[in-house]
């Protein structure tokens, strides 16, 4: 059962209190939220057994078609039904495989990245140091720089400053600059700190609460990319969790010792005339690079693929079932294509070969009946028989004797 997070009571440690209540929030919607989708009757249970039924269906329809798979490819159907089935209902394997990676494994691989440079928080409560730090500029603020004021903003002006000005100081560059400065340099510090590792914490823990969706889709080719889209946003959260606890521990580790050293010069009554720009800028400049190590954490998340085996599986059983559709077609059809091809080129080759025979035939009678005669009158039967060439001018025979019409032959007869 998850326990119920408490609101945070008002009062000190205020970066503390906002981040363990975050942190509590992000494990119970990643946990809780599992639970509740792996429930019986729940919606996962019924689109889960939908997606299990069309997967072998399908698998079985190729089956009737006459597609035989490898034992490559119903080796891989039945890991990805094992791995489906095992994340999506169990609990156990989900938290070990998945949950504590993403929950609990950035803060141990933190851990063994910055202790060797010993930054604060590497040990472990990092929360607890970055608490210490914003009751440090909580204080610096009251405490204010002891600057030199104008005698005009001191005179009479009930409630005065806290701390007495010191003669000599540098006047700051506008009234009231120093504490809006020092205000400004406390909310870059909460916004950066608290705001990256908020943000990390919760996009962990909802990805994990709906992972069982994500999960199911892993069966098929056209929902796969959902599946890898989750997975990629849940490494680049990890990732950008281990990204913002070793940026944090490098910021600590400027800013403690000097809000330290700035508090004992102000209780000894010396002015720190430059410390809220300073402040300010380096507060600043560390939130800029949290927001540039989630980028670099997405980035890097982002050209994470599945294996090719995965991606190519589907590609190559649809090429064998249009190769065992091509294979069961019509005996006609499978004949007659060859066929045709072979008479079209057996038709040129003889239309070839019979224009060289001619052209290489003798044009004397004496040589026709030669050896190459024989063998080209041995030739294919199919060969068309070469006509006898008359001579030019007789091809068109004239009459050798005069025309007698009927009645020339009759008068002829009476006479």
């Amino acid at each position: 059962m998850i326990a119920i997070c408490p609101a945070p009571p008002p009062g000190a440690a205020f970066a503390q209190r906002m981040m363990d209540f975050v942190d509590c929030q992000a494990q119970a919607i990643g946990a809780g939220g599992y639970q509740a989708l792996a429930a019986p009757g729940s919606t996962l249970s019924l689109v889960l057994t939908g997606f299990l039924t069309l997967f072998v269906a399908f698998f079985g329809y190729r089956l009737l078609f006459g597609q035989t798979p490898s034992v490559r490819d119903g080796v891989l159907a039945l890991v990805k039904i094992g791995i489906v089935l095992a994340l999506a209902t169990s609990w156990t394997a989900y938290r070990t495989l998945i949950y504590d990676v993403a929950m609990r494994g950035p803060a141990e691989l933190a851990a063994d990245v910055g202790r060797p440079a010993a930054l604060p928080g590497a040990g472990g409560g990092l929360v607890g140091r970055l608490a210490f730090a914003d009751r440090a500029f909580e204080l610096l603020a009251v405490a204010g720089t002891g600057r030199m004021m104008a005698p005009s903003a001191t005179q009479g002006a009930p409630g005065g400053p806290a701390v007495a000005t010191v003669r000599g100081a540098t006047p700051e560059l506008a009234p009231g600059f120093d504490s809006w400065a020092l205000g400004w340099s406390r909310i870059a510090f909460l916004t950066g700190a608290l705001g990256a590792l908020a943000l990390v914490r919760l996009i962990a823990g909802l990805l994990l609460a709906v992972g069982p969706f994500f999960i199911a889709f892993l069966l098929f080719e056209s929902t796969r990319g959902l599946f890898e889209g989750w997975l990629r946003v849940l490494a680049g959260a990890a990732l950008g969790a281990v990204g913002t606890a070793v940026a944090l521990g490098v910021e600590l580790a400027l800013l403690e010792p000097w809000l330290i050293d700035l508090l004992a010069r102000r209780y000894a009554g010396q002015p720190v005339p430059g410390a809220p720009v300073e402040l300010l800028v380096a507060t600043l400049f560390f939130a800029l690079v949290l927001l540039g190590i989630l980028y670099a954490s997405a980035r890097v998340a982002f050209g994470f693929r599945l294996p090719p085996a995965w991606r190519s599986a589907p590609i190559q059983l649809a090429a064998a079932l249009r190769g065992e559709e091509m294979r069961f077609a019509g005996v006609s059809e499978r004949v007659q294509a060859p066929t045709e091809g072979r008479s079209r080129a057996a038709t040129v080759v003889d239309a070839v070969a019979a224009s060289q025979r001619r052209e290489a035939a003798p044009s004397t009678p004496g040589a026709a009946a030669g050896p190459a005669a024989r063998t080209w009158h041995e030739g294919p039967a199919r060969d068309l028989p070469t006509q006898k060439v008359a001579p030019l001018g007789q091809s068109f025979r004239r009459r050798t004797t005069n025309r007698v019409s009927a009645r020339a032959g009759r008068r002829d007869f009476a006479s």
